[in-house]
């Protein structure tokens, strides 16, 4: 059970009582939820008296410490649309596609010492929460409806921000984000995620991340994308969101062929699993993207070269009905109607990874180094363990 603590200084996990100096969001449980005025972390007999319990899911509000720059922690515009409100309107039929674990990613988790505590930032659903029955979980998305089908499962989870996870620093001892950081537009924001992956474990803690590759295993999937034009630059109001400079596109949306999920079934060869300073000269060279540069369309350059696309999700009229969300994405022009599928069209933001960018990224950190890195199921993935 998650107790939500009115000063947002303290919360219990387990019947662990923690000092947190950052609660972001909301907390969740369906199991039995307790209000307190205040939680003493000393002296159990601190604790006051318990004032109301309820049954159902609750979803309360927590106050905020910023800690990030204004420009990171500001979502730009592009996220908070074809991110987090296309999957808080397709998360029930989402959840459902998503229930098949990685075995790399089972792999990591099975390898933690019992009674390790497991963040989850970006849980999605929660198909990894609990995958180790020795090990405790906590996880938070950016999504309400995810973490209600959550926490209606019973896992520990609340509503928080990659980019400003609200835990104390050293609080986990190991940390994962599957398939999160290619949903931030900016570079700043990819990296501001990976700092606060590391800042969360303890020293000698390890942090597993993957994103999408740009190098697809079935290259024709790339083509079923749209790559960003001048038609979204408008709405991409945030501060250092990526620029688009030439109005031309060779596709639209009108016409938006179904996406497969992501990855094949066969594995490329794995880049070789070796410790190495993250500032080794070998992963020094600057990303292709940071904030402040142009970017190209498909126009200018080849698929196998773009980085930012709108990848789409169907969502069948069946499903759709399930809620209002739909037909006000309709209305606001947010989704489109598929009737040859029988669908609505959400599109979903993604900045694809290339090759060694994810190394990149991480390279002015001096707290970690990298341990394992390699492609699975056309993901870059790498491991990192906290230093210091």
């Amino acid at each position: 059970m998650l107790v939500v603590v009115g000063t947002a200084r303290s919360f219990c996990f387990k019947g662990i009582y923690t000092k947190s100096t950052c609660i972001v969001g909301y907390i969740f449980s369906t199991r039995r939820f307790s209000t307190m005025n205040e939680v003493g972390i000393d002296d159990a007999s601190g604790l006051h008296t318990l004032e109301s319990v309820v049954e159902a899911p609750v979803l309360r509000p927590v106050s905020v410490r910023a800690k990030c720059s204004s420009n990171v922690q500001s979502t730009p515009e592009i996220e908070k649309k074809y991110v987090h409100g296309v999957y808080d309107a397709i998360a029930p039929h989402f959840s459902s596609t998503r229930f098949a674990k990685w075995p790399k990613v089972s792999a990591f988790l099975s390898s933690l010492s019992p009674g390790s505590l497991v963040l989850d930032a970006g849980c999605g659903n929660g198909k990894y929460l609990g995958l180790n029955p020795d090990c405790f979980f906590i996880g938070c998305d950016i999504s309400a409806a995810l973490i209600n089908i959550c926490a209606e499962r019973e896992h520990e989870v609340l509503v928080a921000d990659a980019v400003n996870l609200p835990y104390r620093t050293g609080y986990g001892d190991a940390a994962i984000s599957i398939a999160v950081l290619h949903h931030l537009s900016t570079e700043n924001r990819r990296r501001k995620a990976v700092e606060e992956l590391v800042r969360v474990v303890k020293k000698g803690g390890c942090v597993l991340i993957t994103v999408w590759a740009r190098e697809q295993e079935d290259r024709s999937l790339i083509e079923k994308w749209t790559p960003l034009n001048q038609r979204y630059v408008e709405e991409w109001i945030g501060p250092g969101s990526p620029r688009v400079r030439n109005p031309s596109s060779p596709r639209t949306l009108e016409s938006i062929p179904e996406a497969e999920e992501n990855g094949a079934a066969e594995k490329l060869k794995g880049l070789p699993a070796k410790s190495s300073n993250l500032k080794s000269a070998e992963i020094m060279q600057p990303t292709s993207l940071d904030e402040g540069h142009s970017l190209p369309t498909g126009s200018e350059k080849g698929y196998a070269e773009q980085q930012e696309f709108f990848v789409p999700w169907h969502l069948p009229y069946h499903r759709a009905e399930v809620s209002g969300a739909s037909a006000v994405a309709l209305a606001s022009g947010l989704a489109k109607k598929d009737d040859k599928k029988g669908s609505v069209v959400y599109n979903r933001y993604y900045h694809v990874f290339s090759e060694g960018e994810l190394e990149r990224l991480v390279s002015g950190l001096d707290n970690a180094i990298l341990v394992d890195r390699f492609y699975d199921k056309s993901n870059w993935c790498i491991i990192l363990e906290k230093t210091s």
